[in-house]
């Protein structure tokens, strides 16, 4: 695919990460890890030592971020030295399994959505607008079960083509990123193949599984104020980083405006 120089064609199809690429949401996911980890890292260090707080920026985007709740969970207890049972994805909010730990973290989110909220970037609806003039199709792809209905509480479902979200991965037995499953269903349901598809993402396991899943462009989206993510996006394998989504569809395929 030629798409990466201003002027490039525009890809046949694009993949876009949900939290923390269109919706500002990748704030309260990691807010609510904070909580059910903290919580749980207070009633295991009497069995394993002194634990530090769990750190919502930088665990969070190497360890969690754009994961699966269970695999987040257990990406944390590994990284942490620590080993729980698996349990049941039944498992009710608690400390005692990794299920349970994952669901500490679902309530949690709830919680904080029933409360804050959760509002799309203002750059998204205009880079989707243009895209979506342009006859280019594009997918949201993300690893929450709450995807489509936040998207479509953000007023981004119309521009959207297709929606591949948590309850997609659970009902296909999808494996979750750094997997590229659910990129991979997103470009074949926009009838793309993934050397045509250009996948944008701001997790560094989504760049991992674009990556992997050999797709022709791979941006990272950088929004932290002094781009502190920008290096280890494209140490990840990402072609390029921007700053935001008009940037990427005006500068690399001259979209927009």
């Amino acid at each position: 695919m030629n798409g990466r120089g201003p002027g490039s064609r525009p890809p046949a199809g694009v993949v876009l990460d949900t939290d923390g690429v269109l919706l500002d949401s990748a704030v309260v996911h990691a807010a609510a890890w904070k909580t059910a980890f903290d919580a749980c890292l207070d009633r295991w260090a009497s069995d394993s030592g002194t634990q530090p707080p769990f750190d919502a920026d930088g665990e969070y985007r190497r360890l969690v971020d754009g994961r699966s709740r269970y695999d987040g969970a257990a990406a944390l207890l590994t990284a942490r030295g620590l080993h729980l049972p698996p349990g049941d994805p039944h498992d009710a909010p608690g400390c005692g399994t990794v299920w349970a730990v994952a669901a500490l973290k679902e309530r949690e989110f709830v919680d904080l959505l029933r409360t804050e909220g959760v509002t799309a970037f203002a750059d998204a609806r205009p880079a989707l607008a243009a895209l979506h003039a342009a006859d280019v199709p594009c997918a949201a792809v993300s690893a929450s079960r709450h995807a489509r209905a936040l998207i479509g509480a953000a007023g981004l479902a119309g521009l959207l083509t297709v929606t591949v979200d948590g309850e997609d991965a659970a009902r296909l037995r999808l494996p979750g990123k750094p997997d590229p499953a659910l990129f991979l269903r997103a470009a074949d349901l926009l009838g793309s193949s993934p050397r045509e598809t250009a996948v944008v993402e701001d997790a560094i396991a989504g760049i991992e599984a674009a990556r992997r899943g050999g797709f022709g462009l791979v941006a990272g989206v950088d929004r932290t104020p002094l781009r502190r993510t920008t290096a280890l996006l494209r140490e990840q394998g990402a072609d390029l980083v921007v700053p935001d989504l008009t940037t990427l569809v005006r500068s690399v395929w001259g979209e927009g405006g």
